[in-house]
């Protein structure tokens, strides 16, 4: 399953997501992160909304679409539960 976390140095809920993401186990996560402070058109589109995370279409890699975010409370477990469903 390849993601694409869109974060900012010191976004802590960034951090926190990203770091339960390397915690599952279930599935095989290729995590690319993006940071929108390098980008002038995802800081424009995301600076209000990080941590933002897509899952790419395997057959097609331009064709994303977006997780909605999970609670900063949200278990690992509870968040390999999210995944799944787009599996």
């Amino acid at each position: 399953m390849h993601l694409i976390l869109y974060s900012k140095p010191g976004c802590h809920l960034c951090e926190g997501l990203q770091e339960k993401l390397t915690q599952i186990q279930t599935i095989k996560i290729d995590l690319e992160i993006r940071d929108i402070t390098t980008q002038d058109d995802w800081f424009q589109m995301y600076q209000y909304e990080i941590p933002v995370l897509f899952i790419v279409n395997p057959d097609n890699p331009q064709q994303m679409q977006m997780i909605p975010r999970p609670s900063p409370r949200t278990s690992v477990s509870q968040l390999d539960k999210i995944l799944q469903r787009y599996l």
